[in-house]
């Protein structure tokens, strides 16, 4: 035992210890430090969704791959790694077909880009949704530290492209480079892309009635009848929305209606949000429909239906739109509030209201707008927006383009010239008379204050705040929900859930390869070297030794 100790003592008492002092060192310098190596990143999956069998968007989730620039990237063993901004539409439908992989850092402040970029975004973004994705890809909110190591991973491949614009380096400088670079290794975990089996889509609906003091007015049921719909956008790229301005204006209508239609018996007043728009085809508002039209004869006879979509976008604020299936013929109801939303229209910054005429095409999958169900019911129907072709991509966008004290103005207006037209009609009140047939003014005076609390209003399956609104104003209120067919579904959801993005600083595979036979040469350096020990020892001390004697 002691014989063996005195061995493993003379081992240490040869080079060996030197030998480790000089590689652990560089070992330790070529290796990378784990703390500043591992980057985390909340990140959401692309919206994945079906519409009549048809799917759209993300049909993957899986993500462990090599990290590559927009312009570098080439297998689909790559991740690409890139700005929504700096993405065009070609360059997704490239990777779309051939990378493995897609992760996106969204604008740090949409409203602050030029109108060439927000323009740009809008179309890549529509782009994005009218196909499925067969590869995941991944969306980040604004995050420095993403930012800087896309414009790493840039940088790196602008440089080497300069580089060999200018000369073509030696191939000893080319292979040193590959081996001293850095790459990235992107992993995405707790991401999912299975059937949400508890799909749902909600309605709710309330009714404004006039009310007798104490008791509900007899005949409510024999009361002219006015819908007004908006849709509730819970997704689009993302699963998740900035604002949901259209059911803001819808909910400050609610307000505004509750505290004059209390006492006058003209008209009864039906509100309805759907929380399914273009997207899903207005799946909600065909159940609503289907499971009301036949049981309630009056709703076959409302004298129209307002149809609330994209009504607080500043682009276009100087215009309202009302799309209609079908032209109203002269002297019906639809034709007389037409003529009074344009009247009311030139009183607030001389806004032009226009109609835009587009028949309903049943050829089509997916109706265009909203008023299009209730068209196809005969029943008369039109939407009011702010933009003029249903194909804009403004219907369908997660940013915000415009600050929130633009879209306050926009709204602001855009509720007191609906609001107006609509109580004039209603309560026969002639809209040529200027400001002196304003309805709401003075303490009843529409302000922003009424409109900012509904911006961020969330969907029903997330909180009540849309149902106690509805509640606190109306009466009848009632929650439906619509679901999927089993055996013939009309939409599918799937799991939105987040995920964490990992990415970690990484060397090339090539200095493994390099390492690798490093390690080999080092080992059968000290392998020859121990083993041959007894002549460099003697070789040493004979030089050693003349050395002495010629001094």
């Amino acid at each position: 035992m002691f014989e063996e100790a005195d061995n493993f003592a003379d081992l240490f008492r040869g080079g060996l210890p030197y030998y480790l002092l000089i590689t652990l060192p560089i070992l330790i310098i070529c290796s990378s430090n784990p703390v500043l190596a591992a980057s985390e990143f909340g990140v959401q999956r692309m919206s994945q969704y079906d519409v009549h069998g048809v799917a759209y968007g993300c049909r993957a989730s899986a993500l462990n791959l090599e990290a590559k620039s927009l312009y570098t990237w080439q297998t689909s063993r790559h991740c690409v790694l890139t700005r929504l901004q700096d993405m065009t539409i070609d360059h997704f439908r490239e990777i779309r077909a051939k990378a493995g992989g897609l992760v996106v850092l969204l604008p740090e402040d949409a409203a602050a880009l030029s109108l060439e970029d927000k323009q740009h975004i809008h179309l890549l973004e529509q782009a994005m949704m009218v196909q499925d994705v067969p590869i995941p890809v991944y969306f980040s909110k604004y995050d420095p530290k993403l930012n800087g190591i896309i414009d790493e991973v840039t940088r790196t491949t602008v440089r080497n492209q300069k580089q060999s614009a200018q000369k073509r380096d030696s191939a000893f400088s080319e292979i040193f480079g590959s081996i001293s670079a850095n790459g990235y290794q992107v992993v995405v975990s707790g991401a999912s892309h299975t059937v949400n089996k508890q799909s749902k889509i909600p309605i709710i609906q309330g009714e404004l009635a006039p009310l007798k003091p104490g008791k509900a007015l007899d005949g409510d049921n024999k009361l002219p009848l006015i819908i007004v719909t908006a849709h509730l956008d819970t997704f689009g790229l993302t699963n998740s929305r900035q604002s949901n301005a259209d059911v803001a204006v819808l909910l400050t209508l609610v307000e505004l209606f509750s505290k004059l239609h209390a006492s006058i018996p003209k008209y009864r007043l039906i509100f309805l949000v759907s929380e399914s728009g273009l997207l899903l085809n207005f799946q909600g508002m065909k159940k609503w429909l289907d499971s009301n039209l036949d049981e309630n004869v009056q709703i076959q006879h409302a004298e129209f239906v307002v149809c609330l979509d994209t009504i607080g976008k500043l682009l276009s604020h100087e215009n309202i739109y009302m799309h209609v299936s079908k032209p109203p013929k002269e002297g019906t109801s639809m034709s007389g509030f037409y003529k009074t939303l344009r009247t009311v229209a030139q009183r607030y910054g001389n806004v032009s209201v226009e109609g835009v005429h587009k028949k309903i095409n049943l050829a089509d999958t997916l109706l265009a707008w909203e008023h299009e169900r209730f068209s196809m019911k005969r029943m008369p129907a039109f939407t009011l927006s702010n933009v003029k072709s249903h194909k804009d991509p403004l219907r369908n966008t997660i940013f915000d383009d415009d600050t929130v004290e633009e879209q306050l103005d926009a709204l602001e207006r855009n509720v007191k010239i609906v609001a107006e037209a609509l109580a004039s009609h209603i309560y026969n009140v002639p809209a040529e008379d200027g400001a002196a047939g304003e309805i709401f003014t003075g303490s009843m005076a529409i302000s922003r204050e009424q409109i900012k609390p509904w911006l961020n209003i969330r969907s029903t399956l997330q909180n009540n705040d849309l149902k106690y609104a509805f509640e606190k104003y109306l009466r009848n209120v009632k929650v439906t929900y619509e679901k999927p067919d089993a055996r013939e579904p009309d939409f599918m959801l799937y799991d939105d859930r987040d995920a964490l993005l990992n990415i970690y600083n990484v060397k090339p595979a090539v200095f493994d390869l390099f390492l690798t036979f490093m390690i080999a040469a080092y080992l059968t350096a000290t392998y020859f070297a121990i083993f041959h020990f007894p002549r460099l020892y003697g070789f040493v001390c004979r030089m050693t030794v003349a050395k002495t004697k010629v001094n």
